[in-house]
C-alpha cells in the first residue's frame, strides 16, 4: 500500500495548455476585398454606360427611355430579349466608338441620321424646305401687291403646299387669260408673272417641275395638234421665260404636258381654269431619294450590258498605196 502510494506520488502529471491566436483586424478581415470587387463593378458599369451614350442616336436614346417607362407597352408585350427594342441589332459591329457607324434599328443597311437617305436627314431637309416655301410664298404675294400691273392678276395665282412640296399656279380666268386660246405663247401678263416668280425662287435649292395642263374642249375633227401637244408647248414656253429670267438650268427638274387629265375644276373640265401652268418647287428629300434610286437601278442595268468595244481605228490611206483588208 504504501509502496502504491509513493508510486502515485512520484508520478508527474502532464498539462497541455491551448492558445487561441487573435489576429486583430488581419487587414480587415478580408472585407476590403469585396468593397473593391463593388468599386470595379460599378465603375465597369459607369464607362459601359458613357459607351452607349456616344455610340447610340438621339431617336434610339428616346426609344430606350420609353422601353424603360412604366407605361410602356413594350415592357406587357415582349416575352424575351429577342425581337425586343434593337430587333437583335448590335450597336456597334465593329467596335466603334462613334455614332457613325451605328446601325439603324429601321434600316438593314445600316443608314444612320448622316446616311444621304436615312429619315433623320429626309426630316431636317423637309422642315428647311417648309420654312424656305413660306417665305418664298410670303414674298411672291408681296411683289404682287407692290407691282400695280400685277395687282390684277392676284387671283391668276394660286399657291398651296403638296406632299411634293410648293405648289404655283397661273391659271386661266374669265376675261383674264394667261395664253391665247389654243396657243403655246404666252401673254405679256402671264412672261411677268414667270419673271417676278423665277426672281424669287432662283437661289433656292430645289428643282422645278413645269407642268401645262388645258381644258377638255378638244380640237376639231381629224386635227393632229391636240391638248397634249398645247400643254407641253406652254410648259416649254414657260421653261424658257424662266431661263430668260435667271433660272439655272439644272434647276429645272421635268417639263410635262399633261392636256386635260389632272383639271383643277374637276366638277366642270370645260372650265377656263383648268387651263394653267404648274410649277412646283419640289422637295429635297424626294428629289434625292430619287436620284439615288436612278443611280442604283441604272447601275444594274449598266453591269448586265455588254462592254462597249471602240471601233477600230481608221488608218490614214495614202495616194497610190493598195490596202488590203
Amino acid at each position: 500500500m504504501a509502496e502504491a502510494e509513493k508510486k502515485g506520488g512520484d508520478e508527474k502529471q502532464n498539462i497541455i495548455i491551448k492558445r487561441v491566436k487573435k489576429v486583430a483586424g488581419g487587414h480587415h478581415g478580408g472585407a476590403w476585398k469585396v468593397a473593391y470587387a463593388d468599386f470595379v463593378t460599378a465603375m465597369m458599369a459607369f464607362f459601359l454606360l458613357l459607351w452607349l451614350l456616344s455610340v447610340t442616336t438621339n431617336t434610339e436614346k428616346e426609344k430606350i427611355a420609353d422601353y424603360f417607362s412604366p407605361t410602356s407597352p413594350l415592357i406587357a408585350q415582349n416575352e424575351s430579349g429577342s425581337g425586343g427594342l434593337l430587333g437583335g441589332t448590335t450597336l456597334s459591329p465593329r467596335g466603334a466608338k462613334t455614332a457613325d457607324n451605328v446601325i439603324s434599328q429601321n434600316s438593314p443597311h445600316g443608314n444612320t441620321e448622316n446616311a444621304p437617305n436615312s429619315p433623320q436627314k429626309a426630316a431636317t431637309l423637309d422642315h428647311k424646305d417648309e420654312v424656305a416655301f413660306k417665305k418664298a410664298e410670303s414674298d411672291i404675294k408681296k411683289s404682287i401687291e407692290a407691282v400695280a400691273a400685277l395687282k390684277q392678276y392676284e387671283k391668276n395665282l394660286l399657291m398651296d403646299m403638296t406632299p411634293e412640296g410648293l405648289r404655283i399656279q397661273i391659271i386661266d380666268t374669265n376675261g383674264k387669260p394667261m395664253f391665247a386660246l389654243g396657243s403655246p405663247k404666252p401673254l405679256p401678263q402671264t412672261v411677268q408673272l414667270l419673271s417676278m416668280i423665277t426672281g424669287i425662287v432662283k437661289d433656292l435649292p430645289n428643282k422645278i417641275s413645269i407642268r401645262g395642263h388645258t381644258d377638255s374642249v378638244p380640237y376639231g375633227k381629224g386635227a393632229s395638234y391636240t391638248n397634249w401637244e398645247l400643254s407641253a408647248d406652254r410648259a416649254n414656253a414657260s421653261r424658257r421665260v424662266m431661263l430668260s429670267s435667271g433660272l439655272d438650268m439644272s434647276q429645272v427638274h421635268d417639263v410635262e404636258g399633261k392636256a386635260d387629265h389632272d383639271p383643277l375644276i374637276a366638277s366642270n373640265p370645260a372650265s377656263p381654269r383648268n387651263r394653267r401652268i404648274t410649277l412646283l418647287l419640289l422637295k429635297r428629300s424626294i428629289t434625292d431619294a430619287e436620284r439615288a434610286a436612278n443611280e442604283k437601278d441604272n447601275g444594274k442595268l449598266a453591269a448586265d450590258m455588254p462592254v462597249d468595244v471602240p471601233p477600230p481605228p481608221v488608218r490614214k490611206r495614202e495616194k497610190g498605196v493598195i490596202y488590203f483588208p
